[in-house]
């Protein structure tokens, strides 16, 4: 991930075995990661049960907040793709209880396809 990027707020799509080992504190028994994508030092992870955003926050990173999200409580989500000037695309999630919807930007390249399916499997019945 370049550093523009991360300054940008994009994120870029890391590896389901590191972040893994990483969350194992916090991940159920039976829960896996399936992907997970980081901003800086900020991450969200979709896993087989929820999705976790991740915000480290302060100077050291040290406080974090763990914002987890059952895929049953979104009620709807978009997903636009990059086009030739803008060129990243975009992830919106809106969520049972939340006035706003959650936005995150997705690097060029990051498969935002796989994305739309992962959360189609999740979500419908």
């Amino acid at each position: 991930m370049g550093i523009l990027d991360g300054l940008l707020g994009n994120a870029t799509e890391v590896e389901v075995s590191d972040v893994e080992e990483e969350l194992s504190p916090i991940l159920g028994d039976n829960e896996n990661v399936e992907r997970a994508f980081k901003v800086v030092r900020d991450m969200y992870v979709f896993t087989n049960g929820r999705l976790i955003l991740i915000d480290k926050q302060g100077i050291t990173g040290k406080k974090t907040e763990y914002l987890s999200i059952l895929y049953k409580s979104i009620s709807s989500f978009s997903v636009e793709t990059a086009g030739h000037f803008d060129m990243d695309s975009e992830l919106t999630l809106w969520v049972s209880g939340r006035h706003d919807p959650i936005k995150k930007e997705l690097k060029k390249g990051s498969d935002v396809v796989g994305i739309q399916k992962l959360l189609a499997n999740k979500i419908l019945p």
